[in-house]
């Protein structure tokens, strides 16, 4: 608790200038990320992140120093590059995307880690941190890289802002913002710029194998919980700083432990909690609703057997053995008489004994589902000129999620049928 204390006291300078630069490096890094995560061009920032390097080390060997903006400069120039590189490549050649990424990424990092050698072999006594490039020092951060950050942020954040419905028209319909005349060259220029910047100034903190993790990472995972942009892009950045915060102070705590990598471990599991446990998008979630559907669909295929039995014996409530249902579907034993114990205890059947019969509510259901079963065959037959014998497989599976506003549009549109294409009769309530 003392260590929590002196921690959010913020009273040291050190932590102040960690913790902020971690947060606006991982929330803008992020903000962006998102649209490029939406354009489907997550192997982007990996490849910017690597071509960053011999920027920065050119700069150094022509400045001479570690100047933060500087480095950022040379980065910016030599990322940018990458990325223009990329867009012309598979664009003017038949090398697809992800063939022109992995060339642009492997040749730009290997001349980065040639220069890197050059420089270290120089005997130029300012080289020393000049590798946390590579695998970042969040710790190292001081109050000029503070600036330099804030700066940097800042126009990450008043370019999103102004060209937001520019950047999400560009991300969900490319060819729809060309017809409306929209400059789609100049904006994709910008966002490409906004991601070089993003990337060059979140390499110091996770350094550039990490980096494509910060940038990506946070809008995946917020993706999970949200269907609207503006909702995504907040959670993105707020995951985004909360990784950046957690991992400063994991780092404080256990100084042996380094900050950028404990960031990206933060942001990993958030995105991994995301994948299996969002609402409605979660791998758990849909699962449940899968087998919740299957369970459905299953239940009313029994009711519609019931259905047909009765119909054939004139008779819907009489009492009928499981050998007798399965004669009329096929399921599996264990499945049915899950099923019937399930429709039992929901009201819509009754057991005397090991026979099982109908209550008024399963009937009505059951003959509900022949309805609409029935409905749609005359639909397909009639409007879309489908031969009665091809008809019921489709039948079978939409009978299951047509919804009452449907089925009344249905019956409306077809004039309330009496009989299906098989001249079986078609039971309205």
């Amino acid at each position: 608790m003392e260590t929590f204390i002196d921690f959010f006291s913020f009273t040291d300078p050190n932590v102040r200038y960690v913790v902020l630069g971690s947060i606006l490096i991982t929330a803008s890094s992020a903000i962006v990320g998102t649209f490029t995560f939406l354009k489907k061009k997550a192997l982007v920032g990996d490849a910017v992140a690597h071509a960053v390097l011999p920027g920065v080390c050119l700069s150094f060997i022509v400045y001479g120093e570690k100047n933060p903006l500087v480095l950022i400069i040379g980065a910016f120039i030599t990322g940018w590059l990458a990325l223009t590189l990329i867009d012309i490549i598979s664009s003017k050649s038949k090398i697809k995307e992800d063939t022109a990424i992995g060339l642009i990424l492997s040749v730009f990092f290997g001349v980065g880690i040639f220069l890197l050698t050059i420089i270290q072999k120089s005997g130029n006594a300012a080289q020393s941190g000049l590798d946390q490039f590579l695998f970042g020092k969040a710790a190292s951060l001081v109050g000029s890289d503070l600036v330099t950050f804030s700066l940097v942020s800042v126009i990450l954040l008043i370019a999103v802002y102004v060209f937001f419905k520019e950047f999400t028209l560009i991300a969900f319909d490319k060819d729809f913002a060309s017809t409306i005349g929209l400059p789609i060259k100049t904006m994709e220029l910008i966002l490409t710029t906004l991601t070089v910047l993003a990337v060059v100034v979140g390499i110091q903190a996770v350094g550039v194998v990490l980096m494509a993790a910060m940038l990506i990472t946070p809008a995946a995972a917020a993706r999970f919980w949200t269907e609207k942009i503006q909702v995504m892009i907040w959670l993105a950045a707020i995951f985004g700083a909360f990784s950046g915060l957690s991992g400063a102070y994991i780092s404080y705590v256990a100084p042996s432990m380094p900050t950028g990598p404990w960031i990206v471990i933060v942001i990993s599991t958030i995105a991994f909690f995301s994948f299996f446990f969002a609402p409605k998008r979660g791998i758990i979630i849909r699962y449940l609703t899968q087998k919740r559907i299957q369970r459905h669909i299953v239940d009313e295929n029994i009711l519609k057997a019931l259905y047909h039995l009765g119909e054939e014996e004139k008779n819907f409530f009489d009492e009928r053995t499981i050998e007798t249902i399965l004669s009329k579907r096929t399921l599996q034993k264990e499945v049915l008489l899950k099923s019937l114990r399930r429709l039992k205890r929901e009201g819509y059947l009754k057991n005397s004994n090991g026979y099982w019969s109908f209550t008024i509510e399963g009937k009505n259901r059951g003959q509900r589902v022949v309805k609409l079963h029935r409905l749609w065959e005359v639909y397909l037959t009639q409007y879309l000129r489908i031969a009665p014998d091809h008809v019921h497989d489709d039948a079978d599976t939409i009978e299951h999620v047509l919804t009452p506003e449907l089925e009344a549009r249905l019956e409306k549109l077809l004039n309330y049928p009496t009989t299906d294409p098989h001249e079986s009769e078609i039971p309205y309530a």
